[in-house]
């Protein structure tokens, strides 16, 4: 069982992005077709099913975390692609597991300090025991944040934080 709090995109982020993304653009909704199937949902942290109504678009994490903290994360701010559902579908209910945690899957996992800074990154293939494999990226105790991003195309899969009396 994990130790850390998964995160999917948060429910203010998510009403802001079926509106207008992190790059200026305006929802587009569209119907998932065969393409789409099986990619993950970060609204909800699920696999996209066919038929829903789904959008893709730009989500800058760290800039939003930072904002609510009073952080500046500089250059290491960055931003990419997110599938959503296109209506709010009621959130994700937190698990004992990692989302997407495909054994032999690639991931990036990015590291960040309370300031909001790079504190290192690695390459994850998922390990039959995928907790064990994201949990050592809190290794150092100054990470608060951590950002697992898909390797093929650089997409945010989810936040994890590290838990706390006090608010990360």
């Amino acid at each position: 069982m994990t130790r850390y709090t998964v995160l999917p995109v948060d429910a203010a982020a998510l009403k802001e992005l079926r509106v207008l993304d992190d790059a200026g653009r305006p929802c587009a909704p569209y119907i998932a077709t065969g393409d789409d199937v099986g990619s993950p949902l970060r609204c909800c942290l699920r696999p996209i099913t066919l038929g829903e109504r789904i959008a893709l678009a730009s989500y800058a994490p760290l800039r939003r975390w930072a904002a609510t903290r009073g952080a500046d994360p500089g250059a290491y701010d960055e931003q990419g692609p997110v599938f959503i559902h296109a209506d709010d579908c009621g959130g994700f209910t937190p698990g004992e597991n990692y989302p997407f945690a495909r054994p032999g899957a690639l991931r990036t996992v990015r590291r960040y300090d309370a300031r909001g800074h790079i504190a290192g990154g690695r390459l994850l293939e998922i390990p039959a025991d995928a907790t064990t494999g994201f949990d050592a990226a809190f290794n150092d105790p100054d990470v608060v944040l951590v950002h697992v991003r898909a390797l093929e195309y650089g997409c945010f899969h989810f936040e994890v934080r590290r838990p706390s009396t006090k608010e990360q």
